[in-house]
């Protein structure tokens, strides 16, 4: 039996300080990483597809094959990584990714939020041309992902870094997506299924790369 987390809820075993010098108002920086020293701080779902990258001295955590040994009781992504000892409720989620590997219309990567296990959480699934299994706000509540939205916005991948903001205030149910314009949210839900629950990064079966990892919450 899966366990919804209450709203207000915020569990950090292990908290770091953040050096984020500028959080969203409001809120402060509970969780930052790198990557400058390893994926520690992370439960991958198959640690095979995850490694530490480097590039001129900067460290990137990345997904390095499209298939996985990992695969969900349900229909779900085959590549998640979740921040260990870290559920909170209303949050905020920053970080910079990269795709490395053009895969057509569903090029992704996702974004796990309010998870509760394997089989229920939430995720945005960032594809580049939208369906209803790609480029939506998708939620797993123990049966095949389904999307919360609507969404028709490409999402417009290259082989550069882009900025991706997650937005969730739990007791409204509001889920925000921001792709580099962090002033016009790419895609929007509502949903109050689940509370508090666990922050991730990752893909449905895509190759990319993670930077700088930041989880914010209100003060």
């Amino acid at each position: 039996m899966f366990r919804i987390l209450p709203a207000t809820l915020l569990l950090i075993a292990a908290a770091q300080p953040c050096s984020a010098l500028d959080p969203p108002a409001g809120m402060r920086c509970v969780f930052e990483d790198d990557f400058e020293s390893g994926m520690d701080r992370w439960r991958l779902y198959d640690p095979k597809t995850w490694r530490v990258t480097e590039h001129d001295g900067n460290h990137a955590a990345e997904i390095t094959s499209r298939e996985s040994e990992y695969a969900a009781s349900v229909r779900s992504p085959f590549h998640v990584a979740i921040i260990k000892d870290l559920e909170v409720g209303d949050a905020v989620i920053d970080f910079r990714v990269r795709s490395t590997l053009d895969t057509g219309n569903h090029r992704d990567c996702c974004v796990f939020l309010g998870h509760q296990d394997p089989t229920h959480f939430y995720y945005a699934h960032l594809g580049a041309r939208p369906d209803p299994n790609s480029g939506q706000i998708m939620i797993v509540d123990g049966a095949p992902r389904r999307p919360l939205t609507e969404n028709e916005r490409l999402v417009p991948w290259d082989d550069k870094w882009h900025n991706v903001r997650v937005e969730r205030r739990v007791k409204e149910g509001t889920i925000r997506v921001f792709f580099d314009d962090m002033d016009k949210p790419l895609m929007e839900a509502t949903d109050t299924t689940f509370g508090a629950g666990g922050i991730g990064i990752g893909s449905f079966d895509d190759r990319d790369e993670f930077d700088d990892v930041r989880v914010y919450v209100p003060e």
